[in-house]
């Protein structure tokens, strides 16, 4: 019994760091039709940022908020000077976003080297924390905490506000946003910059137990794919749900069928692919 707990809470702390990687790119999906393959790189610079700020400050918190800023940057940066002259054509997409992150990936090696890092955490969770007879590490239940905590947040956000209102009239109908006079170019700015800075912040939070190296951004772009086809597009039920269930398939595959760790993953997600194309949670485009 031990083993299937300790599990299921390292499979919920992950999939608290992937719904966190994955709401901001569902979105962007959804709402602006973008095929971002630069959003790992998001990731990637987020968790370096926050190594120099937290090797600098020994501050782990003050890495936080520097690697979420500097995603929030890139991501504003990619669609203001570079996504926003070529939406709608797909095939550009892929090639301008692609090159991207082979760039901000070089230019990361260039700065802090190619060794694997991992980043320093707070000393108040350092250590694990007693539930009954077991023991798990602090800082995956912060992990945890901070996602729930984030999750019902973006929530509260979409469902409750005026401005998530005005963000499900541009996911339903972009054009009918336009006729009552919703700013769509601002609200696509603010949802690429809320994406992205989320990223950026999965990165550090990721950074104590994932570690940050190069090819790491092309590696949670890949499980951040697979989330975006088993939850939806345009969903954020979906990438929570999504994580949740691609968390579960990655850890217990790893624990349970090694051999089979990436079977476990995209077999799944290719029967939904096949069955259900939008996703279990997603719209029709």
């Amino acid at each position: 019994m031990e083993f299937w707990i300790i599990q299921s809470l390292n499979a919920i702390s992950f999939a608290m760091l992937l719904f966190l990687l994955c709401a901001g790119l569902s979105l962007i999906f959804g709402l602006m039709n973008i095929l971002n393959l630069a959003h790992g790189s998001c990731y990637l610079i987020g968790a370096y940022v926050a190594l120099s700020v937290i090797e600098w400050s020994d501050n782990f918190f003050l890495g936080l908020l520097a690697g979420s800023l500097v995603g929030g940057i890139v991501g504003f940066v990619l669609q203001r000077l570079l996504l926003q002259r070529i939406y709608g054509r797909r095939l550009l997409q892929v090639l301008l976003t692609f090159g991207c992150m082979f760039i901000i990936g070089d230019v990361a090696i260039i700065i802090w080297g190619a060794d694997p890092a991992t980043l320093q955490t707070p000393e108040f969770l350092a250590g694990s924390a007693s539930l009954g007879e077991m023991v798990f590490p602090k800082y995956r239940l912060f992990v945890i905490a901070v996602g729930a905590a984030i999750g019902i947040a973006l929530w509260f956000f979409q469902e409750k506000t005026r401005w998530g209102a005005i963000l499900r009239a541009g996911v339903d109908d972009e054009q009918m946003a336009r006729a009552v006079g919703i700013n769509v170019p601002v609200l696509f700015t603010v949802v690429f910059i809320l994406g992205t800075a989320l990223t950026g912040l999965s990165g550090v939070l990721g950074g104590p137990f994932v570690g940050v190296y190069p090819g790491v951004d092309l590696e949670v772009l890949l499980l951040a794919v697979v989330v975006i086809i088993v939850g939806g597009l345009g969903s954020m039920k979906g990438a929570f749900f999504g994580s949740l269930i691609v968390a579960a398939l990655d850890n217990f595959g790893k624990a349970l069928f090694p051999e089979l760790a990436m079977f476990t993953i995209f077999a799944p997600m290719a029967i939904i692919l096949a069955l259900r194309p939008t996703g279990l949670w997603g719209r029709v485009l």
